[in-house]
């Protein structure tokens, strides 16, 4: 296979995620009305509202009174993630991603996973800054997380001027290099968890083709949040954690076509442990 057909779902992300970015740029420089707005509120063609439901809690939270176009862009934005997969806004519209991914390639060339970790995070502390960030949103009446956000950071400094935003994105990017593997995405960001839970009953799942596999193990390396390969080595099913960020990486990087995307396999989604 081609080194471009390997790289196909990668190259894809990075295609959605600039074109996305450069599309707002283009609203504020350009007066073109495809998307405008931001990843917190936007509206497609000037018709379609969407709005992150993560800042819609935080407004709400807050005591902010929104219009209903605004409650129908985040029930827009929880339907659509809701069958792809919630995550895959993780790893295919949040530009901070391409922070992180270079972080966590550099990471595996330095060997830095095999040295011993001196930095742990929980991966349930996002749940923690989620319910933190609605608490102080009630307390300040502002929308907390919205004003620290790296992601909203990014968003706004592409439309409108980079200013400090490099300073942030490269305090990610050492965090997740020296710190804690896949450290804001997959331990932090509380947005990752909103979309954990929306993601929670999708349709749209990596498969595992037990008898093609070999256990070289390449997937477990390179995916962002290993766990939801609890599959690999035991059987043929469906990845059915909320977690997966539907990247493609595992598919890309597997030799022996034992991974791919598939509907949902149901019928073992009810197993213990495995729908979380």
């Amino acid at each position: 296979m081609s080194r471009i057909y390997k790289m196909r779902y990668l190259l894809l992300r990075r295609f959605t995620q600039i074109g996305l970015l450069f599309l707002y740029f283009s609203a504020n420089a350009y007066g073109w009305k495809i998307l405008t707005g931001t990843l917190s509120s936007s509206t497609l063609f000037q018709t379609v509202p969407l709005a992150d439901p993560f800042a819609i809690l935080q407004m709400l939270s807050a005591g902010a009174v929104m219009g209903m176009d605004v409650f129908i862009g985040a029930a827009i934005i929880i339907l659509f993630y809701g069958i792809i997969g919630g995550r895959a806004f993780c790893s295919w519209v949040c530009p901070v991603n391409m922070v992180t991914d270079l972080a966590n390639w550099l990471r595996r060339k330095l060997l830095l996973d095999k040295a011993e970790r001196k930095v742990w995070v929980s991966r349930n502390a996002r749940y923690w800054v989620l319910v933190l960030s609605l608490i102080v949103s009630a307390i300040t009446g502002l929308a907390a997380f919205e004003l620290v956000s790296p992601i909203t950071i990014f968003n706004r400094g592409v439309i409108f001027g980079m200013g400090m935003t490099g300073g942030v994105l490269f305090a990610i990017f050492l965090f997740d290099l020296f710190g804690v593997k896949n450290g804001w995405c997959g331990h932090i960001c509380p947005l990752g968890g909103v979309y954990s839970l929306i993601g929670r009953f999708s349709l749209i799942r990596v498969r595992h083709n037990e008898p093609n596999c070999t256990l070289c193990m390449k997937c477990k390396e390179v995916c962002p949040e290993s766990e939801v390969l609890f599959m690999i080595g035991k059987k043929s099913t469906t990845v059915n954690m909320g977690e997966c960020v539907n990247c493609a990486r595992c598919i890309e990087v597997c030799d022996d076509d034992a991974l791919g995307f598939s509907i949902r396999d149901f019928a073992t989604s009810k197993a213990k442990g495995e729908n979380r």
